[in-house]
């Protein structure tokens, strides 16, 4: 049931979402979903809670707390991430997606939450140890350029079926060790 939300969710967000796509995708019945979750929005609101608590746990267990290599931080995340798409595979689409939510009922029922995991990220990144970049790298547009090309094959791979966690932990690996090298002294 968690999977069949998370991609329908992922797919279209809260507005685009229907409980008929939700149930098909899972593979249960209607009044089964409306049993435990009562509505589309309490299902939504359980699916971004869950995946909150999942993922900030995979960090948790799998960020070293004292890791300051930029590269190194950031794959490991990645790499927490990518240990819950095992699991989830489209939890990491989701919760992309929840950023750009415009359905005030949602935003308004996930509200104590939208900050948490950016602020774990940073909280992570704050360690880094930035004097390692050449001379004038901008390090907040390198993050920028990391994020939009990692979060990229993750939705070209998704959209081409083609998805699986090791492949793509694979290549997020070959990106970072290219970016390192041109960025580090």
């Amino acid at each position: 049931m968690i999977n069949g939300a998370l991609k329908v969710f992922a797919a279209g967000g809260y507005a685009h979402a229907s409980t008929d796509e939700i149930v098909k995708e899972a593979g249960i019945s209607k009044g089964l979903l409306f049993h435990y979750f009562i509505s589309k929005l309490g299902l939504y609101v359980f699916i971004y809670d869950y995946s909150v608590r999942y993922i900030m746990l995979e960090l948790s267990t799998g960020v070293d707390g004292g890791e300051t290599d930029y590269f190194e931080l950031i794959l490991q995340i990645r790499q927490a991430q990518v240990k819950a798409m095992k699991n989830y595979p489209c939890m990491l689409l989701f919760l992309n997606r929840s950023q750009e939510e415009n359905v005030g009922e949602a935003l308004a029922e996930t509200e104590d939450k939208r900050g948490v995991l950016a602020e774990e990220y940073e909280r992570i990144m704050e360690r880094a140890d930035l004097t390692r970049f050449r001379k004038g790298a901008d390090v907040k547009k390198v993050e920028r350029v990391l994020s939009y090309t990692m979060d990229g094959i993750l939705t070209q791979q998704m959209r081409t079926g083609a998805f699986r966690p090791d492949l793509y932990f694979e290549e997020i690996k070959e990106y970072l060790a290219m970016m390192k090298k041109f960025f580090y002294t």
